[in-house]
C-alpha cells in the first residue's frame, strides 16, 4: 500500500511539473480569464502627429499585441507555412523583397506588396490597397487570407483553427471580452495591430526637429523634391503632416494607353467601374522607402535610380496621365545626373532605423 502511495505522489508530482512547462497564456480555463481593455499606448515618433482615435475599433493593449500574433502567425493560411509577415518583413517596411510576392501555392501574386505604416492616418474614405478595394483595415485585414494567389485559406476554417487553439479563445478573451472567436473579432485585431505601427523617426525628422543637419546634396534634394522646375514630387509626395501621401490614386504615367483597355492592370477603375480611373494606384507613401525595393504596384523598377530615371524622361502622355504629371508631355522633368542623386540623397533621409528595429512590431513567437 505504501509502494502504491508513493506512486501516486510521484505521479501527481509529473502532472504539475508537466503543467509548468505550457503556454504561458493558458490558464485553468475561461473563469480565469479577465477581458482587459486598457488602452493601447506608445511613444509618439517626433515626426507625425499623435496616432487619431478610433470610435468602432478602440486600440487597446490586448488587442494590439493579439494583432501582432495573428499577423506572424502562419495558422492563418491554408497550409499554416505563410503569415502575413511572411509579405510584409518589417526589415524592409513590412513590403517584400520581390516585385510580385509568391503565395502557399507558389503562385505569384497581383501586385507589388504595399508598405504597412502609418495606415491608422489614412481617411478611411480613400479605401486600402493599391486599388483602394477595401473600405476598412479590418476588411483589408482578412482580404489576403481568402485570396487565392496568398494565404488561399477560407474564414470558416481559420475560425476553428483559431477557436480549437490552445491559447488563442484566452487571448482574444482578454482583448475582446468574447468567449466565440468570429471572422470580425479576426479582423478587427489584426487592424489594431497594422494602425499600431507608426514611422517618424528619420534622419529627416531629426533635421526638422533641429537636432542635426543635413548634408548639403540632401538639402538640395529636398529643394528639388519642392520644386516645381524641379522633381516635382510635392504635388503627390508632399510631406503632409509628415505622411509623405496624400492617400489619393492617380496615374503617373507609367504606361502608354489609348483606351481604358490598353491597361493590362485596371488599378482602382476596377473598383469604381469608371474608365477615367483605369490605371490609377494609391499614392504610396516615401517614408521608408530606401527599404520598399522594388517600387510600383508591379514592382517593375528594383532602385531609386531605376524611379529617378523614369519620372526624369520616360512618362507617358495620355488621357489617363494625372494632371499632375504637368512634365509628361516632355517626358518627364529632365533632371540631370546631379539633380536625381541629389533627390535619392534626400529620400533616404526618410528612412527610420528606430520603425525597423522596434521590438513591438517584431514577430513575438
Amino acid at each position: 500500500m505504501k509502494n502504491r502511495f508513493a506512486m501516486l505522489c510521484i505521479f501527481a508530482a509529473l502532472i504539475l511539473l508537466t503543467r509548468c512547462d505550457v503556454d504561458p497564456y493558458i490558464t485553468d480555463g475561461p473563469e480565469a480569464w479577465v477581458y482587459d481593455p486598457t488602452p493601447y499606448t506608445a511613444e509618439k515618433p517626433m515626426g507625425i502627429p499623435p496616432l487619431p482615435t478610433f470610435a468602432t475599433n478602440p486600440l487597446t493593449a490586448k488587442g494590439v499585441e493579439l494583432g501582432r500574433k495573428l499577423f506572424y502567425d502562419p495558422l492563418l493560411s491554408a497550409d499554416s507555412t505563410l503569415s502575413c509577415a511572411g509579405c510584409h518583413s518589417v526589415a524592409h517596411a513590412f513590403s517584400d523583397t520581390v516585385a510580385l510576392s509568391i503565395g502557399v501555392d507558389y503562385l505569384p501574386g497581383k501586385r507589388n506588396a504595399m508598405p504597412i505604416y502609418n495606415l491608422g492616418y489614412q481617411p478611411s474614405e480613400n479605401g486600402f490597397f493599391w486599388d483602394g478595394r477595401a473600405i476598412t483595415l479590418e476588411e483589408q485585414a482578412l482580404m489576403p487570407i481568402v485570396d487565392p494567389l496568398e494565404m488561399h485559406e477560407i474564414l470558416p476554417n481559420v475560425i476553428i483553427k483559431l477557436n480549437r487553439s490552445e491559447f488563442y479563445p484566452q487571448l482574444f478573451y482578454e482583448a475582446f471580452g468574447e468567449t466565440e472567436i468570429n471572422d470580425e473579432l479576426t479582423g478587427r485585431a489584426i487592424a489594431q495591430f497594422i494602425k499600431s505601427v507608426t514611422s517618424g523617426n528619420s534622419r529627416f525628422d531629426k533635421a526638422s526637429a533641429g537636432e542635426i543637419f543635413l548634408t548639403d546634396q540632401e538639402v538640395l534634394g529636398y529643394e528639388l523634391f519642392n520644386a516645381l522646375d524641379g522633381g516635382d514630387c510635392f504635388h503627390c509626395h508632399g510631406i503632409n503632416g509628415g505622411l509623405f501621401t496624400d492617400y489619393q490614386y492617380r496615374n503617373n504615367g507609367l504606361d502608354d494607353a489609348n483606351r481604358f483597355f490598353d491597361f493590362l492592370d485596371h488599378g482602382y477603375g476596377d473598383v469604381t467601374g469608371d474608365t477615367v480611373d483605369y490605371g490609377k494606384f494609391k499614392t504610396p507613401s516615401l517614408r521608408n522607402i530606401e527599404l520598399t525595393a522594388p517600387y510600383m504596384h508591379d514592382g517593375r523598377f528594383a532602385t531609386l535610380e531605376e524611379v529617378l530615371d523614369f519620372y526624369s524622361e520616360s512618362v507617358n502622355e495620355n488621357q489617363f496621365t494625372d494632371n499632375f504629371m504637368q512634365f509628361s508631355f516632355q517626358g518627364g522633368v529632365q533632371l540631370t545626373a546631379e539633380e536625381k542623386a541629389a533627390i535619392i540623397a534626400f529620400l533616404k533621409t526618410l528612412t527610420d532605423e528606430t520603425f525597423v528595429d522596434n521590438p513591438a512590431y517584431g514577430n513575438p513567437f
